[in-house]
Order: C-alpha cells, then sequence, then structure tokens
C-alpha cells in the first residue's frame, strides 16, 4: 500500500480550521502533519519540514496567498504545493502557478459537505508523481503516449493498436496497456485471449517489477506485449490511481514505448495517465457529434497545461463525403490534423481479421498514415500524410499550427 502523504496545510484566517480537518481525515492518502496559519512566520516554526507536500487553504482573492506560496517555494524547492482556494478563480490560478503552486484546487464554497477532500489528495498524488519523475529523468526510460478519443466510435482502439505495433516492428520494446476498464477492445481487436488481465495484476499483492509483469502481458506476433483490460466491467474498480502510477514507473523502466488505449471520458486513471505522458493522440472523425466533442477535449488538454507540441491529432476517414471536410475539421478543432487515416476497406478486414493494417496493409494509404504517426511519436517535426485528389498519398514534414 502507499504510504499517506505527510501533508501540512497552511489556511488564510477567513477559512475554517475544522472544515480543512474534515477534508483531510476522510482521505487515507492524506496524513495532516500540521494546520498553521498561512503566514511568513509559519514557515520558521520548530519542526517545519517534516511534511511531505503543502496544503494552501485560502480564498484567492488577494496577495497575502501569493506571498506566502512564494515564500514557501524558496523555502522548500523541492515540496509539491497545492493551492485549495474557494470562490471564483477571478485570475488567480495563473497568478499561483506563478508564484510556484504545483496545482490548484477549487470549491465554491469550503463547507464540512465539500467533496474537495478527494480532489485535494487526487492534486498531491499527482504532484508527488510529478516530482518523482523529474528526479529519475536521468534514467533510461520509457516514453508515455495516451490515445484518447472523446467520442465513442471514432477508432481509437484501431489507432492505438496500430500505433503500438508501428511501433514495436521496428524493434522497440513496446506495451499496449487497455485503460478502457469497463469495456476494453484491445485484445478482441489483436486477436488476443485474456488470461491475465490487469484486474488479476492489481489484485496479486506485492510490489510490481519486471519479472512479475512479464507473467501478465500477453505477447502479439508483432513483438507487441498487451496488458489487457479486465474481463467484466464490476471488475474495474480494482484498478486504483494509485496503482496504475505504480504500474506506469515499472513499465517505464522495462521497455522503450507504452501506449495506453482509453475509455471515451476524462476519468481519474485517464487523467493521471495524461499527466504522466510525453505524448497524448486525440482521435477524431469527420462528423459534427466527434469533432465537437475533440475540442472539447483539446480544451481540456489546454487547461491541464499539457504541452502543444505533445498533442498529436488524427483525423479517421478524413476523405469520407459527409458533407465535412477535413479544412472544416481543422477550422473547428482550431488546428490542423497530424495525421489523416483516410476509409479504406482494408481497415475493416483488418478489423475482422484482429490484424493491424500496419501488417496486413503496411502500404496502404491508411497503413502509411499509422506509421507516420509512429515516426511524429518523437521531437520536432511531424511526418503528415496528405492526400491528394487522385487518391495518392505524399508525405511532408509539417509543424503543429493553427488552423487559419
Amino acid at each position: 500500500m502507499t504510504p499517506a502523504i505527510r501533508t501540512t496545510v497552511a489556511h488564510a484566517a477567513s477559512i475554517d480550521r475544522k472544515v480543512l480537518e474534515g477534508l483531510c481525515a476522510g482521505q487515507p492518502a492524506i496524513s495532516l502533519t500540521e494546520l498553521v496559519d498561512a503566514r511568513p512566520e509559519s514557515l520558521e516554526r520548530p519542526g517545519a519540514g517534516r511534511d511531505d507536500a503543502l496544503v494552501v487553504a485560502c480564498s484567492g482573492d488577494g496577495d497575502d496567498a501569493l506571498t506566502f506560496i512564494r515564500s514557501a517555494v524558496a523555502k522548500r524547492p523541492d515540496r509539491p504545493v497545492v493551492v485549495l482556494y474557494e470562490g471564483m478563480a477571478n485570475g488567480f490560478v495563473q497568478q499561483a502557478i506563478d508564484a510556484g503552486a504545483d496545482d490548484l484546487v477549487q470549491d465554491a464554497r469550503l463547507t464540512p459537505g465539500s467533496d474537495a477532500g478527494a480532489q485535494i489528495a487526487f492534486a498531491l498524488e499527482k504532484a508527488i508523481a510529478r516530482r518523482a519523475g523529474a528526479g529519475s529523468a536521468g534514467a533510461a526510460r520509457g516514453a508515455i503516449t495516451t490515445v484518447l478519443g472523446p467520442k465513442g466510435g471514432t477508432g481509437k482502439t484501431l489507432t492505438a493498436c496500430n500505433l503500438s505495433v508501428a511501433l514495436a516492428k521496428t524493434g522497440k520494446r513496446v506495451v499496449l496497456v487497455d485503460l478502457d476498464l469497463q469495456f476494453g477492445d484491445v485484445g478482441l481487436s489483436l486477436g488476443l485471449h485474456p488470461e491475465r488481465t490487469l484486474y488479476e495484476l492489481a489484485t496479486s499483492g506485492g510490489s510490481l517489477d519486471a519479472e512479475k509483469l512479464d507473467d501478465f502481458l500477453a505477447a502479439h506476433t508483432s513483438g507487441l506485449k498487451v496488458l489487457m483490460a479486465p474481463r467484466r466491467p464490476d471488475q474495474a474498480s480494482a484498478v486504483s490511481v494509485e496503482f496504475l502510477l505504480e504500474l506506469l514507473d515499472a513499465l517505464t523502466a522495462m521497455t522503450d514505448h507504452v501506449v495506453i488505449d482509453t475509455p471515451p471520458s476524462f476519468t481519474p486513471e485517464v487523467i493521471a495517465s495524461i499527466d504522466r505522458s510525453e505524448h497524448v493522440c486525440v482521435v477524431a472523425m469527420l462528423d459534427a457529434l466527434s469533432l465537437k466533442n475533440t475540442r472539447l477535449a483539446l480544451e481540456t488538454l489546454e487547461r491541464m497545461r499539457v504541452p502543444q507540441d505533445a498533442i498529436r491529432v488524427v483525423l479517421n476517414r478524413a476523405d469520407s463525403k459527409v458533407g465535412v471536410t477535413a479544412e472544416d475539421a481543422a477550422a473547428l478543432l482550431g488546428c490542423t490534423p497530424d495525421v489523416l487515416v483516410p476509409s479504406s476497406r482494408d481497415i475493416t478486414r483488418s478489423v475482422n481479421e484482429a490484424t493491424p493494417i500496419v501488417i496486413s496493409a503496411a502500404e496502404s494509404e491508411a497503413g502509411k498514415a499509422f506509421r507516420a504517426l509512429a515516426e511524429a511519436i518523437s521531437p520536432g517535426a511531424v511526418v503528415h500524410i496528405n492526400h491528394s485528389s487522385d487518391g495518392g498519398a505524399r508525405r511532408s514534414l509539417l509543424r503543429r499550427g493553427k488552423a487559419a
């Protein structure tokens, strides 16, 4: 079990101490070390520094909290700082980030019935995991790519499988994790039987190491290893955010790439995966609902402060004649899609045969598009497939850019 986070809570005079005690008491992940006033002199108190993290609770409408955050960060730059603020943001979020806060949690009115405690615990876990990842940056670790499909049926799992196989075909060590915990289809898409899944791994107990993980990974003929979703929806709750973060640490230590297929929603597990990812791939289609949801997803990633150059937008069935063009999609999304995947009977056939198109029809236009996506999972220029009017394809190096 992950140890509780030793947390000091510093609060403004306007915040009820008893409410803060109640918020922390209800969270097993938080061990309240001390409750102090958010004043600079509190940072010099005897015994200060015996904590893992700091929570600053304030109303979010004054400079005193910002001054305290700056002082706390200067005193202990290694300690994560999460800000809990009451009321409306009114520009406070950016000011707090600039002052050195790692994350913020907002509650309209802090009362004993507030659910902010769980949000604080999650924010603390993310901040500590992020710091731990930065601290181990010198070690050779695999990169994580999270694949999002904000609307079901856009080809998210198709993309995750083909991307993973394309990476594996280059000789890299690749693991595909099916994080669609209730209705995952990665095993079916790749023709693999789910003998041991995420559920069995999460409930097996003990620590995670390469030897143990290998027993739970299914092997694909391409060289790809797959960790499959639980067999039944009721088993999904066994996979916690804490377990997932530990799993990703273990997987990145033993592989070159980890690709994560996700459900069509921003669950806590998906958010945690995004937060640990070097790349985020968002899959859309040429229909109004998909494009609307994709635009919202891109805005959500922006609010999560995911760098724009870490995001790849895949437009599936990009040449479909449905009254919406790829150019229309770019205008609606506010950015130019990085990879255009054409409609193809080869894709349907590959799905039915449980053989990714990068294997079954590698030189088809769709196969080339997915291979281009695999090439794009690296710093620098993005390999983009442009489909000409005669159905041919030409490759060009494009930077991500805003649509005109």
